[in-house]
């Protein structure tokens, strides 16, 4: 499998994917192409059929959405498990992760991801407060149904981590960076996101780039 992904200081949707596989530790081999490069729709023409990433390509398969691009390696390589197993769990784990990949436009074009930023705290909006309170509310929704029978908080927002951990995990860098003010069970739930393995990786990468993206540096 190949990955194209952006400059993974700001590229949120390449995170998604990349983090799944690399949680899961399949073999990948990732090219990144710059998003500030000037002839970045030339780079992109082979690859990507709607010139944005990232795009998925295994064999004479092309798959150019990150939700797609997840789905398709839960089946092909990971036998169903970042979904939930319990059907209904799994309905929930769906809807939170469509919620995601549609919807908050204010706090991502408010709050764009950038993994270098200094932590600082910013004035917010009316409407990315509003995004806020609603992905704190999944979030605890999720991690109180998903907590053991002795109360312990769940690591990951469905026991286990799976494709909506991915989703959100750029949010969850997003509200690091912005210093977002959260209730203590989501600030375990995000130090738990943000010390992994497979995150720390993307994050030391992400630090090395030297390209800045002047509207992302907020």
């Amino acid at each position: 499998m190949k990955l194209v992904i952006g400059n993974k200081n700001y590229s949120s949707w390449s995170l998604r994917p990349w983090l799944l596989l690399q949680y899961f530790q399949l073999p990948f081999e990732e090219q990144l192409i710059s998003l500030a490069a000037a002839d970045m729709h030339a780079q992109m023409a082979p690859f990507c059929p709607n010139y944005k990433v990232p795009v998925l390509l295994d064999g004479s398969l092309t798959v150019w959405d990150s939700l797609a691009i997840c789905e398709y390696i839960n089946e092909q390589y990971l036998d169903s498990v970042a979904w939930p197993e319990d059907i209904g769990q799994r309905a929930r784990a769906r809807a939170v992760c469509a919620e995601m990949h549609a919807g908050f436009t204010q706090l991502r074009s408010c709050l764009p991801m950038n993994c270098r930023r200094e932590p600082a705290a910013l004035e917010l909006s009316d409407g990315v407060k509003a995004d806020v309170g609603r992905i704190i509310e999944i979030w605890q929704q999720c991690l109180s149904l998903n907590g053991n029978s002795s109360g312990e908080q769940a690591h990951f927002l469905f026991g286990r981590f799976s494709i909506a951990d991915a989703m959100f995990m750029p949010v969850v860098s997003r509200f690091h960076s912005y210093q977002i003010s959260v209730p203590a069970d989501v600030r375990q739930y995000m130090e738990h996101m943000l010390n992994l393995p497979a995150y720390q990786l993307w994050l030391k990468a992400a630090q090395n780039e030297s390209e800045t993206i002047a509207g992302a540096e907020v």
